[in-house]
Parts: structure tokens; sequence; C-alpha cells
């Protein structure tokens, strides 16, 4: 479905266990993913977000960003570097969360699932993203991926 999207990053957001990590890999494969479980520090994903960008490949960030601030940081990036940036919005309620993040074998703690459920702020064509997506995963356990639309 993103296979031909040329110079993108897709900020991805959502809760903890909402899918996304999963999402991409299995939409995202191919592409360059930066996130701070991985990186662990912002030193060490600031680096790897110029480095990607200066190979002209696409970017995914698998991280929670859930307010708009979070988010500003990689759409001022891309609109700098002369990329388009696609939002990605993981609906999930928090007890879908809760549930998958039981199955995971590194738990997220529940004071950090409802946190960061608490700051999320959905995201809006406002912030400058060039697309937005609903991801939702419905109950056969696949992803249902839709184009913007405030009503949903």
């Amino acid at each position: 479905m993103f296979k031909e999207y040329y110079k993108t990053i897709f900020v991805l957001i959502g809760i903890q266990a909402s899918g996304k990590t999963t999402f991409c890999q299995e939409y995202f494969g191919d592409f360059d993913i930066v996130s701070l479980d991985i990186m662990k520090t912002r030193k060490k994903e600031d680096k790897a977000i110029i480095e990607i960008i200066n190979s002209g490949k696409n970017l995914v960030i698998d991280n929670t960003n859930t307010t708009r601030e979070e988010r500003k940081k990689y759409i001022d990036i891309a609109q700098q570097n002369g990329y388009k940036t696609v939002g990605i919005y993981f609906r999930s309620s928090i007890d879908e969360c809760l549930k998958r993040n039981s199955q995971r074998r590194n738990n997220v703690p529940l004071k950090g699932i409802l946190a960061t459920a608490k700051k999320l702020e959905q995201p809006s064509y406002s912030e400058n993203f060039d697309e937005l997506y609903y991801v939702k995963i419905d109950n056969n356990n696949k992803f249902r991926v839709s184009k913007w639309n405030k009503e949903l």
C-alpha cells in the first residue's frame, strides 16, 4: 500500500500496544525504521534520521508521537529536506491495548500506557501532514487502513 511513496517520512501515532511495530513489519519491511525503543536516545535517533534523509530513502518513525509538539519535529525535518509527511493514526481503545500488551514478551507497565493515552492528541492536517490515515485492528487481528476522515 505504501510502496509507491518516494522521499516520505511516515509518522506513526498511537499508544503502546496499538499495533504500530507489527504494522511496520507488515507494511514497511523495506523501509528504514527509526524507533526510540531500539535507538534508546534522542541523539542516536536524530543521527539515524539525518543519515536516512541524506540517502533519500523513505523513513518510518515508530514512536508513540502522541502530541502535536512531538510530531512537529518530524514534519519540520521533512519539509526542510523536500520530503512528504504521512501521519498514520492507530485507533485503539485502552482495553484493546492492555489486552495486546498482556500478550507481549516485554510488557509496558499499566501506568505508562495510561499516561501516554492521557496525553494523546489526535492528528490533523493543520499540523502540515501531506496525508493522514487511520489504522484499526479488526476482530480477526487484521489491519484496516483508511484515508483520514475526521468523523471516524
